[in-house]
């Protein structure tokens, strides 16, 4: 009879349908959204139900295939080198994010040194941020923007709070033999302070001076914090997940890949929202 046992590293995955579920759920739910956003008039637009069940695929397939990623390092298939795997597999990732940021940034940046269409004051100096667009040209017409002082430091300090809350639940798993008191405390805190963070960013968009359509600042704006805003909010459930198997008795100070995943993300999140103050809150102010 032929030896069967395994003898190297590896993970070698068995057949598995959820590649095929999520390209079809995915591919679903972009073909519904060009469906219902098609039209030019709200009567012209098609139905948004086949997004929705696109979504709806897309969202059942996530758990059902990271169930059973988290079923793989649950019984022993994640060894050594299957995590530096995960490892650079979670890298490359993040970025990927870092070039998905860069684009708003770029935009930002192009927009605010040099717009399309410069407008001078009577000194001769550019006017930033740029009214809206009338006849192709960008009268000055006054863009009243955020002080970065008030509402953006205190969530500034909200964040990096938080990911210090984040780094204190991964320093208690793995260098605090594994004080699961102090991880679960952690995770807590950093997600309170993330939905905080999310509730005043909510807040500060309700009383912004200027809308997303018409201008530039606006539109570039609302797309690189609203981007930021959602990344935070995907933060927040992956801790959230974390917070769930560390009471469910998962994670070892070996082996805890999702954690690090999560801890990297809320990182990222930081790291990027940092930035976008200096950039978009402070520079951008004119």
């Amino acid at each position: 009879m032929a030896d069967h046992a395994k003898n190297h590293d590896y993970h070698i995955l068995p057949p598995s349908i959820w590649p095929f579920a999520s390209a079809v759920s995915a591919f679903t739910m972009l073909l519904g959204a060009v469906i219902w956003m098609g039209g030019h008039g709200a009567a012209e637009r098609g139905t948004p139900f086949i997004m929705l069940a696109g979504l709806v695929g897309v969202l059942f397939c996530m758990y059902g295939w990271w169930s059973n990623v988290v079923h793989e390092g649950n019984t022993g298939d994640h060894t050594p080198v299957v995590r530096i795997g995960l490892r650079y597999g979670f890298i490359m990732f993040i970025m990927s994010e870092v070039m998905f940021f860069s684009a708003w940034f770029w935009t930002f940046f192009k927009h605010r040194m040099y717009p399309m269409e410069p407008i001078l004051d009577a000194d001769g100096n550019r006017v930033w941020p740029q009214s809206p667009i009338i006849d192709g040209v960008w009268p000055p017409a006054g863009i009243e923007t955020f002080d970065p002082w008030h509402l953006p430091l205190i969530n500034t300090l909200i964040l990096l709070c938080s990911g210090a809350a984040a780094t204190w639940a991964h320093h208690a798993l793995v260098h605090d033999n594994n004080n699961r008191k102090d991880i679960k405390n952690g995770l807590w805190l950093a997600m309170i302070l993330g939905a905080v963070f999310s509730f005043f960013q909510a807040y500060e968009y309700s009383h912004a001076a200027f809308g997303f359509a018409g201008n530039i600042y606006g539109a570039s704006f609302f797309m690189a914090t609203g981007f930021h805003g959602f990344h935070v909010f995907i933060g927040t459930i992956f801790l959230g997940v974390c917070l769930i198997r560390t009471y469910k008795g998962d994670f070892t100070p070996e082996q805890h890949v999702g954690f690090e995943a999560a801890a990297w993300y809320w990182h990222f999140v930081d790291v990027v929202w940092l930035f976008l103050f200096a950039a978009v809150y402070v520079w951008g102010q004119g």
